[in-house]
C-alpha cells in the first residue's frame, strides 16, 4: 500500500479529485474539525507529486446523506470524471465520505479500476486494479454500511421502546392537542370539534369519502388544517376540505383513542431516489394500544369505516368484484357476479323511448382474449325479480323509524347551523384583537397604523360575510314541519314498497337500501335465468325467471290469437275472421286491430290454409266446374244456388264461391225460347194496303 510505488507518471498527468461530505448542515455548522481534516489531504496529493491546479475539491455534498448516491451530484460528477479517464487520484478522509451504501462503493472501485485510478483515505492508497487492495476496500465499505445500519437500529430501536409505553410525542391529527401533562385531549376549539365529528358523522350517513365532500362543498362548510412548518406553525386555518384530507381523518385510528406506531413500512428505490410506502394490517402494527386517549368515534365504528372504505376501493381492483353505488339506474350495479366464470359483471345502458336499459355483461375474456362474451343478462328481468324478493322479505318502516330519520335530519341541519355560529365567532374574536392592536399603536407610527387599520378592515369585511352566510342558512335550515307534512312523511316511510317505488327516490340510495341486506347476486343464464341472492347473514335465495322476449317475439302475434284464426279459418274468409277478431277485442303483436290482410299473413306466416283451400280440399266445386257437370252455363249455376237447388257459399273475399258436390239427382235446366218468343206484347196485323174502289 505504499503510495510512492504505486502513483505512476500517467497518474500525475491526471486531476486528483478530494471528495468532500457531511451528512447533515448540523454536522456542517457544528463539526467543522471533521470538515477541516477532509480539505487537509490536498496535502497529502501535494506530496505525492500532484500540483495545486491539478487538485480539484468537490465539495457540492455537504449536508447530504452518504446512504444513496442518487440525490448526491458531487459523487455523480466525481464517478463521471472517473469514467472519462480524467482523474489519477481520488482521494476522501475515509470511505463512508464516499457512500454508505455497498452498490454506489462497489460501482466506484470498478470504474476506479478500469481507468487505472487510485484512492487515498487518510490510512494509505490503493490501486483497485490489485486484488489485495480491492479486497481491502470492499471490506471498509462493507464495514461503512454496516455502521450506518446500527446507528439507525440503535435509533428505531430506542423509537420503539418509548412507542411501547405511549410515550413517543407524535404530531397531534387535526382535533387533538397535548395538555400541560403532555397528555393526548381533544382539541377545545368548539368548531374544531364540531368539524371533525361532522366529517364522520356524513360519512356514516353517505357511506363515500367523495360524497362528504361535497357536503361540505354545499354547505360552505371549511374545515380546520394546522400549518406544520414555517413563522406560522401551529397556527389553525380554515380551508376547503380536500378528498385527501377525509381518507387522513377515516383511516387514522388514533380519532378511535387508539396510540398507534409503525401503520406503514418505507421502502427506498435507488433509482430516481423515490420512496415507496406500503400499508400494513393491523396485526402487523409494531405498536397498537387501544383507548390511550379520547377519541371522537369507538372502534367498533372505526372498523365499520374501514370495512366501507374497502369496499368501495373493491370497485378499482382488476376484478372489481364489488364497487360502490353510484347513480345509475342498474339496482345490482357492483354486486352482480356472473354464475359461469365467477367474475363481476359489468353494466351497459342502452335508451329505449328515452329511457336507460341496463344491461349485465360479462366481457372480460372478450376484451382480454378476443372471445366470445360469457354472459348478456337483461337487466329489467333480474332487478324486478331481485326487488320483488327484497320487498316481500322486509316489513314496512313504521312511524318511530320515520321520527328518528326526522330527527336526524333535524340534528343534521343544526349542527350546520352551529359550524357557521362558531366561524362568526371565531371572525369577530379576530376582528375584536384587531381592533385592539389598532388601537393600542402610537399615533406617529403611520405605517404600523395603516397597516393595523387594513388588518381590521379586512377582519370587519370577513364578520359581515360569515354573518351573512350563517343568516342565510339558519333561514333555509329551519326545522319546523306541520302536521301535514308529517303525515306525508308518516305515509311513505311506513309502506316500504311505496318508498322504492317512488319516482323521487334516487337510485343511489335504493342500492344503499339494497347493500344492507344482500351480499352479492349470482346469475346464470341458460334456459331460463337462475339468480341467487346471498343475503348479508350467509342465508341464500334462488329466483327463476323466464328469458326476456327478443324484438321479434315481442312484435309476434300471440299464440292463443293463432289457435282461434286457425279455427275460424275452416268456415270464415279473412275479412268474417278479422271482423270477429276485433268484435273479441284481440290485437296483433304490435297493438293495432285486424284487418283482412294482417288475417292472412298470420295464415302465411303459420301455413293456415284458407277457407278457399279448405273447401276446396272437401272436394267443393267453382262454378265452372259445376256447369261443366250439370251441362248448363255457369250463371244457370249460379241461379240454382240462389234458388236453393244447389248449396253453394262465397269463399273468399272477391265474391267467388264454391258448391257442395250434388249426392243426388242433377238438376235439369228448362228449355229456352227464343227472343220473339219471349215478348210480352201481342203480335201486330200485317199492313194492307188500302184500294180505292171506282164506280163502274
Amino acid at each position: 500500500m505504499n503510495g510512492p510505488n504505486k502513483v505512476t507518471a500517467q497518474h500525475l498527468e491526471r486531476n486528483a479529485y478530494l471528495y468532500v461530505r457531511q451528512s447533515s448542515l448540523h454536522q456542517v455548522h457544528d463539526n467543522r474539525e471533521s470538515t477541516a481534516r477532509q480539505y487537509d489531504l490536498k496535502r497529502h496529493a501535494r506530496a505525492l507529486g500532484w500540483h495545486d491546479e491539478r487538485i480539484v475539491v468537490i465539495d457540492e455534498d455537504l449536508g447530504q446523506s452518504g446512504a444513496s448516491g442518487s440525490s448526491r451530484i458531487g459523487f455523480q460528477r466525481l464517478v463521471a470524471e472517473v469514467g472519462l479517464g480524467r482523474a489519477g487520484l481520488v482521494m476522501g478522509l475515509e470511505v463512508s465520505r464516499f457512500a454508505r451504501n455497498s452498490t454506489d462503493w462497489h460501482r466506484l472501485l470498478e470504474i476506479c479500476a478500469l481507468a487505472d485510478t487510485l484512492i487515498l483515505d487518510e490510512d494509505g492508497i490503493y490501486d483497485p486494479s490489485h486484488f489485495n487492495d480491492r479486497l481491502l476496500l470492499g471490506l471498509k465499505g462493507t464495514m461503512s454500511e454496516a455502521e450506518l445500519h446500527m446507528l439507525h437500529a440503535r435509533l428505531i430501536g430506542g423509537q420503539i421502546n418509548k412507542a411501547r409505553r405511549g410515550e413517543l410525542w407524535l404530531r397531534p391529527p387535526i382535533g387533538f392537542i397535548y395538555d400541560a401533562q403532555n397528555q393526548m385531549i381533544i382539541d377545545p376549539d368548539e368548531q374544531i370539534q364540531q368539524a371533525v365529528r361532522l366529517v364522520f358523522e356524513t360519512f356514516r350517513r353517505t357511506g363515500s369519502a367523495e360524497r362528504v365532500v361535497k357536503y361540505f362543498s354545499q354547505e360552505e362548510i371549511l374545515f380546520p388544517r394546522r400549518i406544520a412548518s414555517g413563522p406560522r406553525t401551529g397556527e389553525v386555518v380554515f380551508v376547503p376540505l380536500e378528498h385527501s384530507r377525509v381518507l387522513h381523518l377515516l383511516h387514522n385510528p388514533r380519532y378511535a383513542g387508539a396510540y398507534v406506531y409503525g401503520r406503514t413500512r418505507q421502502r427506498k428505490v435507488v433509482i430516481g431516489a423515490s420512496t415507496h410506502y406500503r400499508r400494513l394490517s393491523r396485526d402487523e402494527w409494531k405498536v397498537f394500544i387501544p383507548n390511550a386517549h379520547p377519541g371522537y368515534l369507538s372502534w367498533e365504528a372505526y372498523e365499520e369505516n374501514q370495512a366501507r372504505l374497502r369496499a368501495n376501493a373493491a370497485g378499482y381492483g382488476w376484478d372489481r368484484r364489488r364497487s360502490p353505488a353510484r347513480e345509475g339506474v342498474a339496482l345490482l350495479q357492483g354486486i352482480m357476479i356472473c354464475g359461469r366464470c365467477g367474475r363481476r359483471m359489468r353494466v351497459r345502458y342502452h335508451t329505449k323511448n328515452g329511457h336507460a336499459i341496463p344491461t349485465y355483461a360479462c366481457v372480460r375474456d372478450a376484451i382480454q382474449k378476443s372471445e366470445s362474451a360469457c354472459q348478456i343478462v337483461s337487466g329489467n328481468t333480474v332487478d324486478e325479480a331481485v326487488s320483488r324478493t327484497i320487498l316481500g322479505s322486509v316489513t314496512p318502516t313504521s312511524l318511530d323509524i320515520a321520527l328518528e330519520v326526522f330527527e336526524e335530519l333535524r340534528a343534521r341541519k343544526a349542527e350546520v347551523a352551529r359550524l357557521h355560529r362558531a366561524q362568526v365567532e371565531r371572525i369577530r374574536y379576530e376582528a375584536q384583537l384587531a381592533q385592539q392592536q389598532y388601537m393600542l399603536v402610537r399615533p406617529e407610527n403611520r405605517l404600523v397604523a395603516d397597516t393595523l387599520e387594513r388588518q381590521w378592515n379586512e377582519k370587519l369585511r370577513q364578520l359581515a360575510e360569515a354573518e351573512e352566510e350563517y343568516s342565510r342558512v339558519s333561514r333555509s335550515d329551519s326545522p319546523s314541519v306541520s302536521e301535514e307534512e308529517k303525515r306525508t312523511i308518516h305515509r311513505l316511510v311506513s309502506d316500504l314498497p311505496r318508498v322504492w317505488n317512488d319516482p323521487r327516490t334516487p337510485s343511489r340510495e335504493k342500492k344503499r337500501m339494497l347493500r344492507l341486506l344482500i351480499e352479492d347476486v349470482t346469475v346464470l343464464k341458460d334456459q331460463e335465468i337462475r339468480i341467487q341472492i346471498r343475503w348479508k347473514g350467509g342465508a341464500t335465495t334462488e329466483l327463476h325467471c323466464p328469458l326476456p322476449l327478443s324484438a321479434p317475439q315481442l312484435r309476434r302475434t300471440p299464440q292463443d290469437i293463432i289457435e282461434i284464426v286457425r279455427a275460424l279459418a275452416i268456415e270464415q274468409t279473412d275479412a268474417q275472421i278479422a271482423r270477429t277478431l276485433n268484435m273479441r277485442w284481440l290485437r296483433t303483436g304490435t297493438g293495432l286491430v285486424f284487418t283482412a290482410v294482417g288475417v292472412k299473413r298470420v295464415r302465411h306466416a303459420y301455413r293456415i290454409d284458407s277457407f278457399w283451400k279448405h273447401l276446396r280440399k272437401t272436394g267443393w266445386l267453382t262454378a265452372t266446374e259445376m256447369a261443366h257437370r250439370l251441362q248448363v252455363h255457369p250463371s244457370t249455376a249460379k241461379r240454382f244456388a240462389q234458388e236453393g237447388v244447389l248449396r253453394a257459399v262465397r269463399a273468399n273475399d272477391k265474391g267467388e264461391i264454391l258448391f257442395e258436390p250434388p249426392t243426388g239427382p242433377l238438376p235439369h235446366a228448362h228449355g229456352g225460347k227464343r227472343y220473339r218468343d219471349r215478348r210480352v206484347y201481342s203480335k201486330l196485323a200485317p199492313h194492307r194496303r188500302k184500294e180505292v174502289q171506282s164506280d163502274a
